[in-house]
């Protein structure tokens, strides 16, 4: 259910919900027909964690698409254009490169990059955040940017909820509790919701939940007897906090200025 000030509503009362692209009317929908509430002090706030999740999932796809790489750490490979790589594997801006350019490089030219899961969802968030709020606001927001692991710019404002329904845009993480010690890799992937009984991970590809958890128990150590499962937290941005970096989700979809 969606509440806006303290009120349950349907979508057809917000404003500017019809000007919405097909695949975010859906995506409205599935947050309006979740079995958890979801409070906003504004229709804006609402719109705009629309557009962001639909962002989120065009973002997987784009990976996808990108020919970017899987790789450890150790192995990791970045366009040294636009980032230095670091000694644990991480990249880092260069001086003087607009982030917005710099992210927006790993989708073009993929073949340069190569990097494990958890980096992967820090790009694609990334992407969607500077999808959603514009080159201007996500250059001054997100100067120095650090791609590793799960770090990321306190701007980035990211959430854990410990169980919920999975809805598209969210981040979940499949388990692999008996993965080959030779290949920590493959503890487990971390995944995007795409909203249509599939997910997206690095290093994986699209498929169902059961696919990964097939894919995962490929890369079990000899006799093992526990598969992978997915398991129950969900990670997403803090929408709310974030809807503040624009005010007009709407017209940025319609290619008017911020």
């Amino acid at each position: 259910m969606i509440f806006v000030n303290g009120y349950s509503v349907d979508t057809a009362q917000i404003s500017g919900f019809d000007r919405l692209t097909s695949a975010q009317k859906q995506i409205g929908e599935k947050l309006k027909n979740s079995r958890e509430s979801f409070y906003y002090s504004s229709p804006h706030q609402f719109l705009f964690e629309v557009v962001m999740r639909s962002n989120i999932v065009a973002a997987a796809y784009a990976m996808r698409d990108s020919g970017a790489g899987f790789a450890t750490f150790v192995n990791s490979r970045c366009n040294p254009q636009y980032w230095r790589r670091t000694a644990y594997g991480g990249f880092l801006l260069r001086p003087g490169v607009p982030p917005s350019d710099a992210i927006t490089d790993i989708f073009i030219n993929g073949k340069k990059y190569g990097f494990e899961c958890t980096t992967a969802i820090m790009i694609m968030l990334y992407k969607a955040v500077l999808e959603s709020i514009g080159t201007k606001m996500f250059n001054q927001l997100f100067n120095g940017l650090l791609l590793y692991s799960t770090e990321h710019d306190e701007d980035l404002q990211i959430i854990a909820a410990p169980s919920g329904d999975s809805l598209p845009g969210d981040v979940r993480y499949i388990k692999n509790p008996e993965h080959h010690p030779n290949t920590p890799q493959w503890q487990g992937e971390n995944v995007v919701d795409l909203g249509n009984g599939k997910v997206f991970g690095h290093g994986i590809g699209t498929g169902t939940i059961g696919e990964i958890i097939d894919v995962l128990n490929t890369k079990r150590m000899p006799g093992a007897t526990v598969s992978a499962y997915l398991t129950s937290e969900i990670i997403r941005p803090h929408y709310r906090l974030m809807a503040e970096y624009t005010r007009h989700p709407v017209r940025r979809l319609l290619g008017g200025a911020i």
